[in-house]
């Protein structure tokens, strides 16, 4: 069983990390889906003729701000006790530069190099003078 001290992320972060990720994914997502919805109801009326490339497109737009809200949730997130601010815009910076430098101390997967193969020490060599 891992201590505390070894353990990931605090879990007043992870909670916080969630609410963003929630609030940057969630509202993004319902617009993806309400332009589909609002589409079809203005081209089943006959109020608009819309594309149905340009739904697509919108609805696509929409989706690629959940991605984006994805991370921010994740990189404006304070590790600090306090929240923080509303946006966290503060923290972005920060916490990239903490990823940085964890991915740069612990390479996931890697071994460690080698400089070729172990060959046995110089002969030394005896000159005749």
């Amino acid at each position: 069983m891992a201590s505390k001290d070894t353990q990931g992320v605090p879990d007043v972060v992870a909670n916080r990390m969630a609410r963003r990720i929630a609030i940057g994914t969630g509202i993004p997502t319902l617009m993806g889906m309400g332009v589909f919805v609002g589409s079809y109801l203005l081209v089943s009326r006959q109020i608009l003729d819309i594309a149905p490339s340009t739904t697509l497109a919108a609805s696509g737009a929409c989706f690629f701000l959940g991605l984006l809200g994805l991370s921010f949730g994740v990189l404006s997130a304070s590790w600090e006790e306090q929240p923080g601010s509303l946006l966290g815009t503060e923290q972005i910076g920060l916490n990239i530069s903490r990823l940085r430098s964890s991915m740069k101390s612990t390479p996931i997967g890697s071994t460690p190099k080698t400089t070729g193969p172990k060959s046995s020490p110089p002969k030394s060599s005896s000159k005749k003078r």
